[in-house]
């Protein structure tokens, strides 16, 4: 059975809500199944993007929903700190104003704070 590791909000900016959360898997329908347990989570269904990407064996797979460019920023971080079979879900409830560049540097923040999780709870 997966575990669905969430975090919770771990930053705001500027009215931006951001939670992060992960799970193991080594399928699609692992992920499908993870993404749907997260949105039982009212809170989490009614988010503004739920963004995510998995290293699998059979290869990487991200979705932005909505966020564009998201998915590849944690992929490549993924990537960068050897995360395989795993899925990181970062989600963000907007706050009403647009944070250019700096979105993807939350996005960043928000998958820093789950490995430093994942480091410490091994």
């Amino acid at each position: 059975m997966r575990q669905l590791n969430r975090l919770g909000v771990v930053l705001s900016d500027r009215g931006s809500r951001y939670a992060v959360s992960g799970a193991r898997v080594v399928s699609r329908e692992d992920i499908d199944a993870v993404l749907a347990e997260l949105k039982r989570d009212r809170a989490y269904a009614k988010a503004t993007h739920n963004t995510w990407a998995a290293v699998l064996p059979s290869g990487a797979l991200k979705a932005d929903d909505g966020e564009g460019g998201a998915g590849m920023v944690i992929l490549r971080m993924m990537e960068r700190e050897g995360m395989t079979d795993h899925v990181v879900i970062v989600t963000r409830w907007y706050g009403g104003k647009k944070l250019g560049g700096d979105r993807f540097r939350r996005v960043q923040d928000a998958v820093r704070a789950y490995f430093e999780h994942q480091s410490g709870s091994l």
